[in-house]
């Protein structure tokens, strides 16, 4: 399976932590529990494999969370010595809505007109997000704390937001 970015992002955060191995099944089992505590409603949890680009490339595994339309995929991986944390929420279209969002012409329009964006689908985005990134950031926490590193900053936890108002 793979993953059109461009069109559904609604924002992303990642994070490169020098000096750090670690197991990507131990970070996604420690999350899912993050996650199971903030008890977040219609909730649903898995584990992807997502092609790196054509039909040949290699796969990385992702801790796909779910809710309703918004969707995460969590990445955790090594990288030569370090531990690379990033996730993307986005939202997921459907049947004919998808069919014109792929139509470059058409798809100004739909995202204007067919799926605005309301007060109520950004504050329910902005809370599934702040309770997956709080759960990623506990257990970034956790593990960086065990192992003797630094904690992240304030500035480097901050997701980075799709503009939703650009005219």
């Amino acid at each position: 399976m793979s993953v059109a970015v461009e069109s559904s992002v609604i924002s992303h955060w990642d994070h490169l932590v020098e000096g750090m191995q670690y197991s990507t099944q131990d970070f996604y089992t420690a999350l899912e529990q993050a996650i199971a505590s903030r008890q977040i409603p219609d909730l649903k949890v898995s584990r992807v494999e997502i092609k790196e680009g054509g039909l040949l490339s290699a796969k990385r595994l992702y801790l796909r969370v779910w809710r309703k339309k918004l969707m995460f995929d969590v990445c955790g991986a090594p990288f030569g010595n370090a531990f690379f944390f990033s996730w993307w929420l986005t939202e997921l279209p459907s049947g004919c809505l998808a069919f014109l969002l792929a139509v470059p012409v058409v798809r100004q329009f739909t995202l204007l007109f067919v799926r605005p964006w309301t007060y109520f689908k950004l504050d329910t985005a902005y809370m599934f997000q702040q309770s997956v990134h709080a759960a990623v950031m506990e257990v970034l926490d956790d593990i960086t704390k065990a192992k003797g590193l630094r904690t992240l900053s304030e500035a480097e936890r901050k997701p980075i937001m799709r503009d939703f108002f650009q005219r």
